[in-house]
């Protein structure tokens, strides 16, 4: 019987290596990519296909990309940021892996996520306040790009066709400025700005792109930056609500909205609050007391990172997928589309949440 089992998988892998390589590339970019280190195993010829970067650029083609979600977790034990990465499991629920590739991360650095990578800039000491990175999201692997031209603290980072804008507190000073990043010469635009506002002596906490302006929240007020103008302004209505951790789509801003237990929007063009309907998140976190809740954003969804007390575990992690849908009369309706416990721990906290499309 094993002889026979054997043999019936030889012969797979025979009738697989004998296709031509263009056609294995079409059917692997197909296959989940959750099921590659499987593959890897299979045979040589399938190890170097399902690692080259050949195989990404053809799921992008076929638009078969998937949502990777990559969470940075504060260790109190050992004070290390470290990268998890929420993966599914053989029974169908998903848990937090550790990546043991990437090394432990600035705690006051910025990132944002840009197709397949993962953006970092600044840090907290001489050795790391003027760094830029490029962690490659497909192969765990880390890249060093030029030099910050200025040092910042509190800085957030969001990305407008290509360019990466980092905005954030002159290193050790009080004066607010913004560098520009060039995601395709990886090359920085010369110099820095200094906004033509008064920040009334507030850093940057948060960021979001809307319409292809920047929406930056100072503590207790929102302005906006509009790059084809070079302008900053004011924003009152988005200033009335202490937005953060949020995340954006078709143009509306998402946020949890932790007095009021629900999940806000904000639509800059209408300059109208809403909440979406149809979501209960005690039901959806059968555990209560929620800390805070993390969102990110992706084809059209939502996805959460939930953070809450409960039992003798302080701290529970739990992860949810909302698909969205706007109904007659512009109300935002939400779906749970699945949702699960991704870690129980006593030591850990989340400290950044991205979703990279791979």
């Amino acid at each position: 019987m094993e002889m026979t089992s054997n043999v019936r998988r030889k012969n797979k892998q025979s009738l697989i290596t004998s296709l031509p390589e263009d056609v294995i590339f079409d059917i692997l970019a197909r296959v989940p990519r959750c099921k590659y280190p499987t593959l890897s195993l299979v045979s040589k010829q399938l190890r170097s296909l399902v690692t080259s970067p050949e195989i990404y650029v053809r799921r992008s083609l076929l638009r078969v990309t998937e949502p990777c979600f990559y969470v940075l977790l504060y260790d109190s034990q050992s004070g290390d940021n470290r990268w998890y990465i929420i993966h599914p499991k053989a029974n169908g629920n998903r848990c937090l892996v550790l990546i043991h590739s990437l090394p432990a991360m600035n705690p006051v650095a910025s990132f944002v996520a840009v197709d397949t990578r993962i953006y970092v800039f600044g840090g907290r000491d001489d050795h790391t306040k003027y760094r830029a990175l490029c962690i490659d999201c497909r192969f765990h692997t880390v890249e060093h790009l030029p030099s910050m031209p200025v040092p910042m603290s509190h800085a957030v980072v969001d990305i407008i066709d290509g360019k990466i804008y980092v905005i954030g507190d002159y290193y050790r000073g009080s004066n607010t400025v913004m560098a520009v990043f060039n995601t395709e010469t990886k090359l920085w635009e010369l110099g820095m700005t200094k906004p033509n506002i008064d920040f009334a002596g507030a850093f940057p906490t948060h960021c979001v792109v809307m319409d292809d302006k920047i929406y930056v929240r100072f503590i207790f007020k929102s302005f906006v930056y509009e790059p084809k103008k070079s302008q900053w302004e004011m924003e009152e209505m988005l200033s009335s609500n202490m937005w953060s951790y949020a995340c954006v789509v078709d143009n509306i801003l998402y946020y949890y909205d932790h007095w009021g237990n629900k999940l806000r929007t904000y639509d800059p063009k209408q300059r109208y609050w809403g909440a979406v309907k149809g979501l209960d998140l005690e039901e959806l976190v059968p555990k209560r007391n929620i800390h805070w809740i993390h969102t990110v954003s992706y084809s059209g969804k939502l996805a959460l990172i939930i953070a809450y007390e409960g039992g003798r575990t302080p701290l529970y992690l739990w992860s949810a997928e909302i698909s969205l849908e706007i109904r007659q009369g512009g109300e935002i309706w939400g779906k749970v589309e699945w949702s699960d416990e991704v870690l129980s721990a006593d030591n850990l906290q989340v400290r950044r949440f991205l979703a990279v499309m791979i």
